[in-house]
C-alpha cells in the first residue's frame, strides 16, 4: 500500500494540472463582430474552436446574418459545411427574411447554391416573397439563375410587393436572362403592388430591347412615342468599392479596439458621396434617345415598327419585332 500511494498521488496531481491546462487553453467566445470577421475572412479552425467551446452553429454577427449566411455570401463552402454539420438551420431566415441561398445566389456563387440545394435549402418559398431567382435575376448572374431553375426555381415567383424575376431583370437591364425567363414561360402580364409590369420597367429605365421582348409590337409602338411617360429610372447604383472597404476596415479595427476618429470621418464622408443626387437624365447625353424611327406598312394597320436610337448616327435595319412571347400562368399564391 505504501508502494502505490505516492503514484495515485503523483497522477492526481497531474490530472488536476492537465484540467487547469484546459480550462486556460479554451477559446473565448467572440461578441458579434468578432464572429462575423472570422467568418468572413474564412477562418475555419477558429470558428470550429469556438462551436467547440459551445457557440451556438446559428449565432447571429452584427451584420448579414448566421454564420452560415456570411459563409454564403461568401461563396465558402468548408465554412457552409462545417456551420451545418453543427447543426445550423439551412433555411433559417435573418431579421430582413433572407435565407443562405438567397445571399448566394445574390453574389453569384454557383457552387455554394447547388450545396446548399443539396443539403436541403428551400429553392421556392410559400406566398409573397422575395426567392433566390429574385436576387440571383437582380445581381445579374445568369449561371446562378439557370443552376436555380435547372432545380424547380419559380420563374414567375412573386416578391413581397408582387414583382417577379422578369421584371428584376427589366429593371436592372438584364437582357439575356430576361430572353431566358420569357423562353421559359415567364408570364410577362403579371403586375405588382403599384399596378406595373416588366414592359413599364423596360421603358422606364430605357431598356428597348427587354420592352420589346416582354411586350407586343403595338404596345411598344405606342409607348416609344412617348417613353419619358414612363417616369424616370430607377436603375439600382452599386456602392463604391471604398465603400465595402471602409466598413471591413472599421469593423476589424473595432474588434481589435482601435477604431479611430478618421475612420469614421472617411466612412461619413464616402456614404456622403454615395447620397448625391445623380446627375439628371437631361445631362446624360449617352441615355437620351437621339432618334425615334416609326415604320407603317400601307394596308396592314397595326403593323408598325418603332425603334429608340440612342445614337443619331445609328438607324440601322433591325429586324421585325417579335411576336408576343407565349404566355404563361401564374401559379396558386398562398397567402
Amino acid at each position: 500500500m505504501i508502494r502505490t500511494a505516492a503514484p495515485r498521488r503523483w497522477l492526481a496531481a497531474a490530472a488536476i494540472a492537465l484540467a487547469l491546462v484546459a480550462g486556460g487553453a479554451r477559446a473565448e467566445l467572440p461578441d458579434p463582430v468578432r464572429f462575423g470577421i472570422a467568418v468572413e475572412s474564412g477562418d475555419v479552425r477558429k470558428v470550429e474552436a469556438w462551436l467547440d467551446e459551445g457557440l451556438p452553429p446559428d449565432f447571429v454577427a452584427d451584420r448579414i446574418g448566421t454564420g452560415l449566411m456570411i459563409a454564403a455570401w461568401e461563396g465558402n463552402v468548408p465554412m457552409m459545411a462545417l456551420f451545418v454539420k453543427r447543426g445550423a438551420s439551412i433555411n433559417r431566415v435573418n431579421k430582413d427574411g433572407e435565407q443562405a441561398l438567397m445571399f448566394a445566389a445574390w453574389r453569384g456563387h454557383v457552387d455554394a447554391v447547388r450545396w446548399l440545394l443539396d443539403h436541403g435549402a428551400q429553392i421556392n418559398r410559400i406566398g409573397l416573397q422575395w426567392s433566390a431567382l429574385h436576387y440571383a435575376v437582380f445581381a445579374g448572374h445568369e449561371k446562378a439563375s439557370k443552376a436555380l431553375i435547372a432545380r424547380g426555381a419559380n420563374i414567375n415567383a412573386r416578391s413581397t410587393n408582387g414583382s417577379t424575376p422578369l421584371m428584376m431583370a427589366a429593371r436592372e437591364g438584364h437582357e439575356d436572362i430576361a430572353a431566358l425567363l420569357v423562353n421559359l414561360g415567364a408570364d410577362t402580364t403579371v403586375k405588382n403592388d403599384w399596378g406595373e409590369d416588366a414592359f413599364v420597367w423596360a421603358m422606364r429605365n430605357k431598356q428597348p430591347a427587354i420592352a420589346k421582348l416582354v411586350g407586343s409590337p403595338e404596345r411598344f409602338a405606342a409607348a416609344a412615342r412617348s417613353p419619358e411617360s414612363f417616369g424616370e429610372p430607377t436603375r439600382s447604383q452599386a456602392a463604391p468599392s471604398r465603400l465595402d472597404d471602409l466598413i471591413r476596415e472599421m469593423r476589424i479595427a473595432e474588434s481589435q479596439g482601435r477604431l479611430t476618429p478618421e475612420m469614421q470621418q472617411a466612412y461619413l464622408a464616402a456614404v456622403r458621396q454615395l447620397r448625391q443626387p445623380p446627375p439628371s437624365e437631361a445631362a446624360r447625353r449617352d441615355d437620351v434617345p437621339k432618334v425615334l424611327e416609326i415604320r407603317a406598312w400601307r394596308g396592314e394597320p397595326g403593323r408598325e415598327k418603332a425603334t429608340l436610337h440612342y445614337d443619331a448616327g445609328a438607324t440601322n435595319d433591325a429586324a421585325e419585332p417579335p411576336a408576343e412571347p407565349p404566355q404563361g400562368t401564374i401559379p396558386p399564391i398562398v397567402r
